[in-house]
């Protein structure tokens, strides 16, 4: 780490934002296995708050993958890099009153905690939402065939197959993604963030 810099507080406080834009900012960091239901979710959820006329903004693993990650592989310490950086990303979201909505598979219990020790530090919010689904469900559902590609060992490190997925153990939300649909997800969510005061 770089010894010859400085932090340089700008003149904004997150107390201001927050009345100026009538939200806190928080980051609502969905984890669970891939094809659980994480993107649907979020993309669902973001269309919703934007409705309600909410600041917010979706960053998706994919996604990030196409640009500010686009360096990383999938062994163990790609992951935790990923994620490292994922969140010091939401968390400057969340500084500037955003809801920032992340959907990770985000393996490592580890990983999640310092995310959340980030933004605690800052004394920004940090929902962590486990979109539930068994194994057996999402290789069903297995929509760009990744499953069956790990399955027959063309996809190394493959969470859920050969490599491991580390549930949450007390998330702010768990959702069951083969007993609700969409809607119903998106509906906890927001009643969540209602109920705590983010919206």
């Amino acid at each position: 780490m770089a010894t010859n810099i400085v932090f340089h507080p700008g003149s904004i406080g997150s107390a201001e934002r927050t009345d100026l834009l009538k939200q806190k900012g928080v980051t609502i960091w969905l984890t669970g296995l891939s094809a659980s239901g994480k993107s649907t979710i979020a993309c669902a959820l973001e269309q919703h708050l934007l409705h309600l006329h909410k600041f917010c903004y979706r960053l998706d693993g994919d996604n990030i993958r196409f640009g500010l990650n686009k360096d990383l592989g999938f062994d163990e310490k790609s992951r935790n890099e990923n994620i490292r950086r994922i969140g010091e990303v939401s968390k400057l979201f969340a500084d500037a009153s955003c809801i920032a909505i992340t959907a990770f598979i985000s393996p490592y219990r580890v990983d999640r905690a310092s995310a959340r020790e980030l933004h605690e530090k800052a004394q920004l919010g940090f929902v962590e939402v486990f979109v539930d689904a068994p194994l057996h469900v999402v290789e069903q559902r297995d929509p760009k065939g990744l499953y069956k590609k790990a399955r027959a060992g063309e996809i190394k490190d493959f969470t859920g197959i050969s490599a491991p997925y580390e549930a949450p153990e007390k998330p702010e939300i768990h959702i069951k993604t083969d007993e609700c649909d969409v809607a119903e997800s998106v509906r906890v969510i927001t009643e969540y963030l209602e109920k705590n005061g983010f919206i």
